[in-house]
């Protein structure tokens, strides 16, 4: 009875952000890494959208960003929570 609670909890940091944030949040934890293309891909939000969801994600400390070995322009985004 315990584990719901936990999950619960969990998410709590991204309990007040907009629903295109959760949607992201949830897409990652599904998911080892992606990236920004790739989150579009799979959400059907468009770039700009992801883009805002993920540095609200970041404001709340709940995904880790990492720089892509084969192209240092881009970017990966796991979910830290």
């Amino acid at each position: 009875m315990q584990q719901p609670q936990q999950t619960a909890g969990r998410w709590e940091p991204i309990r007040d952000l907009p629903p295109s944030a959760k949607l992201v949040a949830k897409v990652l934890d599904q998911h080892d890494r992606m990236t920004p293309a790739q989150l579009c891909a799979e959400t059907l939000l468009p770039s700009r959208t992801v883009r805002d969801a993920v540095d609200r994600l970041d404001a709340v400390d709940a995904i880790d960003r990492e720089i892509v070995f084969t192209d240092a322009r881009k970017r990966s985004y796991s979910l830290r929570l």
